[in-house]
């Protein structure tokens, strides 16, 4: 992959996550970042479909990032993206909470409004939690049977599912996308391990389509970890 190849890999992840519609060729040419004809960018696409980081739907002549976009993405693109942490928001939403559970519960509300995904936390390997899920339902992502089958199942395995991976997230942000995300291969999902000032130890998780904004996400997801690890009632 060239430099401008890369870079019009990068725009167009970052315009399907943006819109949830195929991006073209003719969309990229207006973009700053590239001073090329629609059909030199044409040509790059070609050669980032050949390897396998864009499709083409049939319904469209757009292209839409792949599982392997989405990773390249991730390694190569959000680690030097300045994001707001909203920590403000975060600690106003858990004034007068005060049991364990409670504080996380809100904690993970709040993060369904500033995120827009689905939240879930465990308190430990047999107690967990999940809110936000019409939030999925509402993206276009989850407008097909495939992904609403994806869903109904995580759902069914929730609590399996939280078990399992009590005991293999650490403490910094564990991004599985796609084929990688235990919850089903057609979504991604961001993980931390907190441990409030009580001791006590617990997850807490943004789950959603590929098609997620990982950089915001796992900024949101440091803050909050931050915030647990720190809070003291009153």
């Amino acid at each position: 992959m060239n430099p401008r190849q890369e870079t019009v890999l990068k725009l167009i992840v970052d315009e399907y996550v943006r819109s949830a519609e195929p991006v073209g060729s003719r969309f990229l040419s207006q973009m700053s970042e590239l001073q090329v004809s629609p059909a030199t960018i044409r040509n790059d696409m070609v050669a980032l479909e050949c390897e396998g980081y864009i499709a083409q739907p049939h319904t469209s002549a757009g292209r839409v990032p792949t599982e392997k976009a989405y990773i390249y993405y991730l390694q190569n693109f959000t680690s030097d993206q300045s994001r707001p942490t909203h920590a403000k928001q975060m600690y106003q939403a858990l004034e007068g909470a005060e049991a364990d559970q409670d504080i996380v519960k809100t904690l993970a509300k709040t993060l369904v409004e500033l995120s827009g995904e689905m939240v879930v936390a465990a308190f430990d390997p047999r107690s967990s939690y999940f809110t936000g899920v019409s939030n999925l339902f509402a993206k276009p992502d989850f407008h097909n049977l495939a992904m609403i089958q994806s869903l109904s199942a995580l759902v069914d395995r929730f609590d399996e599912v939280m078990g399992e991976m009590f005991d293999q997230i650490h403490s910094d942000p564990q991004v599985m996308i796609g084929s990688a995300n235990p919850f089903g291969s057609d979504m991604s999902s961001i993980m931390v391990k907190y441990t409030l000032p009580s001791g006590h130890t617990g997850l807490l998780g943004l789950v959603g389509p590929m098609r997620m904004d990982y950089s915001k996400n796992i900024h949101l997801l440091e803050r909050a970890k931050e915030i647990l690890d720190e809070y003291e009632e009153g």
